[in-house]
């Protein structure tokens, strides 16, 4: 966005325009000769469409939304999960603010750094519709305020740009903008403790392995990893996995390994629930530690299976018909020609293969899990209950 459509959009004609179409199709928008700047109001429309259920707040004042911005930001469900509050908070990579937004109700200060002029001025003016006034927007990098600034902070957090000069995707941090690795010796200078959000697809090993004695969250919102916290705090070391809205599952990083031992079972007949783990528990390497005392036996980091009901899982529950030999003429039988929804958890075959093996379609008539638990490859037909 330049600073010509900025302008354009705070004025006040502009914003009642927005206002006045905001439940039109953007299209019928666009083309409305006799509306001034009609496609500039479109634009706004569309996106703020889009952000009602991911920026509410956003959506309710009518904030101004660049694109790029935009589809970078955290929704503000999960940038008010951060465990973080205090005094003062340094945010290191304003862009769109969401986070900004969630830090000014944790912390008495928070001292946001925006590189992009324009960007730096489009997130003062929607903080000032939001109405929040603890925070002060440098229009600087994140590099520049660090080498400048003498103000001592309780938090640094940064969100590094994942994004290359070609609109590549980055995962390594080395690679990003900031460089939170380079930079990091004298972001301890300037505070006491270090948030870093990284990419959904970054590894939990790796962030230990770059940061010793961190502790690192995965988090996820309605079954899909929406990214990876670090957090540098001084405290005993965990990895969490946290499903926005459903709980979380902690434990210190040095018990993660021991708890992940499954019992063997030769026989599979007498368990009732099969428990698929939530997302944020497999990326987090979480699933068999998470089912230590929720389920009798388990795979590595896919399926549990439980004689009972298994209470305060983080992850979908379903009540177990049958369960078969993966290379049992019985199988065969049983899925011949019918429609079935396919879970794959721990299993080598992919979807298509075990189509083919079985003469098998894609549908929502049954539900059946394919899964590995020790040395046996297993078809669990279940039905839903959560």
């Amino acid at each position: 966005m330049t600073l010509s459509e900025f302008d354009i959009l705070c004025r006040e004609e502009i914003r009642r325009a927005i206002e006045e179409n905001i439940a039109k199709d953007p299209v019928e928008i666009a083309l409305n000769r006799r509306l001034e700047h009609a496609s500039l109001v479109a634009t706004q429309v569309k996106r703020l469409q889009r952000a009602k259920s991911k920026l509410p707040s956003y959506y309710n004042v009518r904030a101004i939304l660049p694109p790029r911005a935009y589809e970078q930001s955290s929704s503000e469900l999960c940038a008010a999960q951060k465990p973080l509050s205090g005094d003062s908070v340094l945010d290191l990579t304003c862009g769109l603010g969401v986070d900004t937004v969630a830090l000014s109700r944790k912390f008495k200060r928070v001292v946001s750094c925006e590189r992009d002029e324009v960007l730096a001025a489009i997130t003062r003016y929607n903080l000032r519709l939001l109405g929040i006034e603890n925070v002060v927007i440098e229009n600087c990098s994140a590099e520049e305020y660090l080498a400048t600034t003498s103000e001592h902070f309780d938090w640094v957090f940064v969100d590094p740009d994942r994004r290359g000069e070609q609109n590549e995707k980055l995962v390594l941090l080395e690679d990003c903008s900031p460089d939170v690795v380079a930079l990091y010796p004298r972001i301890m200078e300037v505070a006491d403790r270090l948030c870093i959000k990284c990419s959904p697809l970054f590894d939990t090993a790796e962030a230990l392995r770059k940061f010793e004695g961190s502790s690192v969250e995965v988090l996820s919102l309605g079954g899909e990893c929406k990214q990876v916290n670090i957090y540098i705090d001084g405290k005993i070391p965990t990895i969490t996995a946290t499903a926005v809205g459903l709980g979380s599952f902690v434990v210190e990083q040095s018990r993660a390994d021991d708890m992940a031992f499954s019992p063997l079972a030769d026989s599979f007949d007498e368990y009732n629930y099969l428990i698929i783990p939530d997302v944020a528990l497999v990326h987090s390497r979480l699933a068999a530690a998470a089912f230590y005392d929720k389920a009798d036996i388990w795979s590595q980091n896919g399926v549990a299976m439980s004689r009972t009901f298994p209470q305060g899982v983080l992850g979908r529950v379903f009540e177990i018909e049958q369960i078969f030999d993966f290379g049992s003429k019985e199988l065969k039988r049983a899925l011949k020609g019918k429609r079935a929804e396919i879970y794959r958890r721990d299993f080598p075959l992919s979807n298509a293969e075990i189509c083919k093996k079985f003469s098998l379609k894609e549908g929502a008539d049954e539900r059946w899990c394919f899964t590995q638990i020790g040395n046996k490859r297993l078809a669990v037909k279940i039905c839903s209950i959560n």
